[in-house]
């Protein structure tokens, strides 16, 4: 019962992009352009800093997951209208 289900499942998924060094640069450019905005962010930082860049721990795994959150999407919405 579960493989017939997996099977009608897999037909309604669309394909997704294999991983290139295109994809690669959407990813990482979408991280750093948040990691960017969050140097103008004006709240308190807490915790403790980072060695090499003016913003705290918790604050820069924040900014990266955003970025790959948002990267993901782009790569989803390139792909999906056929530009990827």
């Amino acid at each position: 019962m579960i493989s017939s289900i997996l099977l009608t499942l897999t037909s309604s998924i669309p394909a997704t992009p294999v991983w290139s060094p295109i994809v690669a640069i959407i990813i990482s450019t979408s991280s750093l352009v948040v990691l960017l905005l969050t140097f103008a962010l004006k709240i308190p930082q807490v915790g403790p800093q980072l060695p090499v860049l003016p913003v705290t721990i918790p604050t820069f795994i924040g900014a990266m997951a955003f970025g790959h959150i948002i990267g993901v999407g782009i790569v989803l919405g390139l792909s999906n209208i056929g530009s990827l």
